[in-house]
Formats: C-alpha cells, structure tokens, sequence
C-alpha cells in the first residue's frame, strides 16, 4: 500500500482520517501543521506516495506546503482537505498541482475513497 503523510492540525480529524487509511494498509507519517509537515517531508527527502493536507493550518497553511512541497519534490501526489468554502476557493490556483480538496465533513467511507482516486487504486472489497 501507499506510505501517506497527513497534516491536519486538528487531533480529532488526524485521528480519524489516520485510522480510516490505516484500515486500508497505508503507512501513515501525521503531522500537527505544515512546518512540521515540511520537516517530515524533507526528513524522508519527498518519499511518500501522497501528501494528504488540511489547508487552514497555523504556521505554515496547506496551500504554502502544497506549493513548497511540490517545488522540491514535483512527482509527489497531493491531496487537499478543508471545512470552509473560502478556504477551497484559495485552492483554486493550486489546481495545476493538487489532485483535488475534499470538502470536510466527510465519511470515513468518503476520505477513503478519495485517497484512492487520489493515488489510482481499486476500490477495495468489503470482506464476507
């Protein structure tokens, strides 16, 4: 499966969508913002399969890490997620770099779905 990093400064959010994506395998690396989202990313020099990332962050928001992440590392998978639709219009721009923002609240079936349309995997099957 997919090695993921998320940052999303809410601890209730990063916990739910970290167990969501657990439950289909992925490693997950959490980050509390995106400076420390960047850290990790140039910890692991960029090697990870998508950066799953809040965009309203304190330090450092989404949109800067998406921008700064995919200027270093342009092959890296991005993924956005946000609860305000202001927020989603200032991703606008990013579209030439993000492969979509997921509208927050969402399902743990929903979020799941997404990373796999994000990274072009099948669909799992529910188990019998």
């Amino acid at each position: 499966m997919a090695k993921i990093l998320l940052t999303e400064d809410d601890d209730a959010v990063r916990a739910f969508v970290g167990r969501a994506l657990t439950m289909d395998g992925h490693e997950i690396i959490e980050a509390g913002d995106g400076e420390e989202g960047f850290d990790c990313l140039q910890e692991h020099d960029g090697d990870f399969d998508l950066l799953l990332s809040d965009i309203k962050m304190p330090f450092m928001d989404g949109i800067e890490l998406a921008y700064t992440a995919k200027a270093a590392w342009p092959e890296l998978k991005i993924l956005m997620m946000t609860g305000y639709a202001e927020q989603r219009e200032r991703a606008d721009p990013l579209s030439r770099i993000v492969i979509d923002v997921v509208s927050k609240p969402f399902t743990l079936a929903q979020i799941r779905q997404r990373v796999r349309d994000a990274l072009g995997t099948e669909p799992l099957r529910d188990a019998c």
